[in-house]
């Protein structure tokens, strides 16, 4: 959708419901501003959330394709959480001290029962408070999270906060890249029965885990920011999308 020219006299709830786009961070009122930040934090949280819990998976590695495809997936999504908060230190935001604010690599226990809303100050998605296991575990967590992190991303790339928009193209080929390691590593693992046994186990652990990710489907939230131009298609729309994506890619793998 492209930005039409914002004229001053029009309400600017109108100009984003009409596909405007917003370029500087001094545009935007509060309301807006307050929303684009929450958006933006939860996606650095998890980014940095996920690499921070990613990073053990190195050492479970089991050759060196495989510790390189781990090493590349933990620096490149805190290559990304840094992007997204190079654009929230223009609202204010202190990099340093964000980065301090919370130990990224802090999970729950295996068993919790851990609500999908977002944890106190700590906005990374639910999924990435619970711990990996082993080299398996690792491996189908991100495939099955990878695949909704392309679904969510694509829809973000259209975001009606342009800088963000930008950002959020520029890393989803990395994005979809991870999740296509992720896939390559899945491979290997299910050549042998007993491997694709341990991997069954993993995705039936892991999938409700991911599906929660995309929210409740009755969000007065993207209700709200679907009327800011930050978000256009629903959470189930979304989750469809990515349990229809899990659904043909793990039917090949004899996994679903």
């Amino acid at each position: 959708m492209t930005s039409e020219p914002f004229d001053q006299t029009m309400p600017i709830e109108d100009y984003l419901a009409r596909g405007g786009k917003l370029t500087s961070p001094d545009n935007p009122p509060p309301r807006y501003r307050g929303e684009l930040l929450r958006l933006m934090s939860s996606f650095v949280d998890s980014e940095l959330a996920g690499s921070a819990g990613f990073a053990d998976s190195i050492n479970w590695a089991p050759g060196i394709k495989e510790r390189i495809a781990a090493s590349r997936i933990v620096l490149e999504k805190a290559d990304h959480a840094e992007r997204v908060l190079d654009l929230m230190s223009d609202f204010g935001t202190d990099k340093a001290l964000y980065n301090n604010a919370h130990n990224w690599s802090a999970r729950a226990s295996r068993d919790a029962d851990i609500d999908p809303a977002r944890q106190g100050g700590d906005m990374r998605l639910s999924v990435f408070h619970y711990p990996l296991e082993n080299w398996t575990d690792a491996v189908v967590m991100n495939v099955l999270m990878g695949l909704a992190t392309v679904v969510q991303l694509e829809e973000l790339r259209e975001c009606s906060y342009a800088p963000f928009a930008e950002v959020v193209r520029a890393v989803l080929p990395r994005e979809q890249r991870h999740m296509e390691l992720g896939f390559e590593g899945l491979d290997r693992i299910v050549a042998n029965e007993q491997g694709r046994q341990l991997a069954k186990a993993c995705v039936a652990y892991w999938y409700p885990r991911v599906a929660e990710t995309f929210g409740s489907a009755q969000s007065e939230r993207f209700t709200r920011l679907a009327r800011m131009g930050l978000r256009h298609t629903t959470n189930e729309e979304l989750r469809a999308a990515w349990q229809n994506r899990a659904r043909i890619d793990l039917s090949r793998l004899q996994l679903a």
